[in-house]
């Protein structure tokens, strides 16, 4: 009976520090491998990258990928201030295999990277609860690596805007054609009339 009472603690203490919130903490499914492109450098490029982002958007990164450190958060926050480790810090590699090679040398010129570990360090004193710091550190870094992977891929042009300059060009191109033919015209005329206006 205290066996069953004392797990039944475990499981609801468990549930209280790391929730269900479908992110960092869902699953503990892989991320998807980048391409191994350093430079992204054509349409071929930049569409293994798009496919790569598209992928990423949808995960979450688990915690067991990143260094977590914790210690006492300062300034406003009730009792638990000073008092409980809620401030979480986050390191993580810029090296790591799940970071897109094209995307580190942006990742390097982020304020959060350090150079003497060639890491990015995150930090999160936002919420009185540890579990939900370490959640906002990894959705920082989730965001953080997402825009440098997505800084040098470029937008495919919308069809809509493919057929919009496809118009225009045709519609100048018949413009010049017009133009064209109307000053042979007017060479002919003035050659007929012997040259020009007195």
């Amino acid at each position: 009976m205290f066996t069953a009472r004392l797990a039944l603690s475990l499981n609801v203490r468990a549930h209280i520090l790391f929730p269900r919130t479908g992110r960092a903490f869902g699953t503990a499914k892989p991320l998807p491998t980048p391409p191994k492109i350093p430079l992204l450098q054509g349409p071929a490029d930049w569409a293994e990258a798009r496919k790569w982002i598209t992928q990423f958007k949808a995960e979450s990164i688990p915690k067991n990928l990143v260094e977590l450190s914790f210690s006492r958060s300062s300034g406003p926050g009730g009792q638990n201030v000073n008092k409980v480790n809620t401030k979480a810090t986050l390191r993580c590699s810029v090296n790591a295999d799940w970071i897109p090679l094209w995307a580190r040398p942006d990742l390097a010129a982020s304020p959060q990277y350090v150079v003497s570990t060639k890491s990015l360090l995150i930090k999160s004193t936002v919420y009185r609860s540890q579990a939900q710091n370490i959640e906002d550190c990894l959705t920082k870094l989730h965001n953080l690596v997402l825009s440098a992977a997505s800084a040098p891929v470029k937008n495919e042009t919308p069809e809509k805007t493919k057929k919009r300059v496809e118009g225009h060009q045709k519609a100048q191109q018949e413009r010049n054609k017009k133009a064209k033919i109307h000053r042979s015209s007017v060479k002919q005329f003035r050659k007929a009339n012997g040259g020009g206006y007195d």
